[in-house]
């Protein structure tokens, strides 16, 4: 059973239009539960909080849901998602990384591009502690890469239970996406991002008082900017520009053994889709791309009808999940009927 994708007629034709479309959009959820609060302790001194939607009775095949720079659980895309897959069946995670969502005071560091331990970790205790029998990890945007360079790091040691990865817009060329959020045409963007990075460095710095210098907040315009002064040397890097090669998910893809769909759009204002094209994507046969010459960045909608509400992409996310289900029930079947090999009698 492969994944076909469905067919994606865009209401706008403009990757700006869809964008900003997208994401000014007011959205309303009503067949989606109140989620439930859970917190997952991943490190000593990081907790990290996720919003849960869960089906009544055992445990059953669950999404972990991974959002963008500077976003959060509540993302539209997130709720989005988890609509449709808690329709299709699925319970759903909708995890924070470390202090988004307002947790700025439950983790003492920072969170980066590639930081995959969150996910790994609530990955396992999934698997692991609750007994769940499939869970898939999709993400959007710099959630995207994590879930890639998730998959590609566990190669083929990837646990049995990971039944897919899905990265929609995934910045997966660090590099290259932060070259192209640089533009002029991109500046409303990239000032969006900058605002919201000051600002968390400062509640950082109420949490922990001492453990963050603001100083440099006032030479910051861009994200390599951020990234120089923050990012890279809070974690280890040797500079921004060793962040961005250590932290893409490109640099591992090509260990990717579990099916991985990758949705993205020519007209995406910041993630070429050149990098799309790498040999290391193209010629990983676990790796489903799905180029659509419109959809923005993170955003692919269509025309609402018949109860669907135009999202193409979180639609998309189901579909490919729910075909890898079916395709692990058929192949758990077909080895039901596969007679034992017989005996050699001995005298």
């Amino acid at each position: 059973m492969l994944f076909k994708p469905s067919p994606y007629t865009p209401r706008f034709t403009g990757g700006h239009t869809q964008t900003l479309y997208a994401w000014a959009r007011p959205r309303r959820f009503s067949r989606l539960p109140d989620p439930v609060e859970r917190f997952f302790d991943v490190a000593a001194d990081a907790r990290v909080l996720a919003h849960c939607h869960t089906h009544p009775g055992d445990p059953r095949a669950t999404l972990i849901l991974l959002h963008g720079l500077e976003g959060s659980s509540m993302a539209h895309y997130m709720r989005g998602a988890s609509d449709k897959a808690w329709a299709a069946g699925w319970n759903v995670v909708r995890l924070n990384q470390r202090n988004c969502g307002g947790t700025e005071r439950l983790s003492r560091g920072l969170y980066h591009s590639g930081l995959t331990h969150d996910v790994h970790f609530v990955l396992r205790e999934l698997l692991e502690r609750d007994g769940v029998p499939a869970v898939a990890v999709a993400g959007y945007s710099l959630g995207g890469n994590l879930a890639l360079k998730l998959a590609g790091e566990l190669g083929d040691a990837a646990p049995d239970g990971l039944v897919a990865v899905c990265a929609v817009s995934p910045t997966m060329d660090l590099a290259v996406c932060v070259k192209a959020l640089e533009r002029k045409s991109n500046l409303p963007y990239e000032w969006n991002f900058v605002r919201n990075l000051k600002g968390r460095m400062r509640r950082k710095a109420a949490a922990f008082p001492g453990a963050f210098a603001l100083d440099a907040l006032k030479r910051i315009w861009t994200v390599r900017q951020f990234d120089e002064a923050y990012t890279a040397p809070h974690h280890g890097f040797r500079d921004a520009s060793d962040y961005y090669h250590r932290a893409s998910a490109l640099r591992v893809v090509d260990r990717i053994r579990v099916p991985a769909l990758v949705v993205t759009a020519e007209d995406d204002p910041f993630v070429p889709v050149s990098t799309f094209r790498d040999p290391a994507v193209a010629s990983n046969p676990h790796i489903t791309v799905v180029m659509t010459p419109h959809g923005g960045h993170c955003a692919y909608v269509e025309q609402a009808n018949d109860g669907y509400d135009g999202y193409w992409a979180e639609r998309e996310i189901v579909r490919f999940i729910d075909c890898q289900l079916a395709r692990g029930r058929d192949a758990a079947s077909a080895a039901s009927r596969t007679p034992a090999p017989s005996l050699p009698l001995r005298a």
